[in-house]
């Protein structure tokens, strides 16, 4: 059983940044694929960002690449998404999930989700 909480949203103008933080509970945090999704009202989740078990691969969402990086600290427990150049298309509240096997941008493919932070883009 894996404990996800995220921290770090907010509001922000379009063209700043922001870093959210995933913390998991227990010890077996390096035996999962971590990854980052996000959903806007009225839309359906979507992947934002993956990263597997080592930290070694990572890969992101097209809407995302240049600008989000994701990142993990399997000492400290936490995955790390830091927003670049945020736009209000990014408004949205963002869950970090972590998944059993290879990092996937499938949301079927992860276990444990957290309760979400949200993220608002002004213009």
């Amino acid at each position: 059983q894996v404990q996800l909480v995220e921290s770090g949203g907010g509001l922000v103008q379009a063209g700043g940044s922001l870093r959210l933080s995933c913390a998991a509970s227990g010890r077996t945090f390096s035996r999962y694929a971590m990854g980052w999704f996000r959903q806007a009202p009225g839309k359906e989740r979507e992947f934002v960002a993956t990263i597997s078990r080592s930290g070694l691969r990572t890969y992101g969402a097209d809407s995302v690449k240049g600008r989000f990086t994701i990142s993990r600290d399997n000492a400290k427990n936490t995955v790390y998404l830091q927003m670049n150049s945020l736009e209000p298309e990014d408004t949205a509240v963002y869950y970090c999930a972590a998944g059993g096997g290879i990092a996937t941008p499938h949301p079927r493919d992860y276990d444990y989700w957290g309760q979400g932070t949200q993220v608002t883009v002004s213009s």
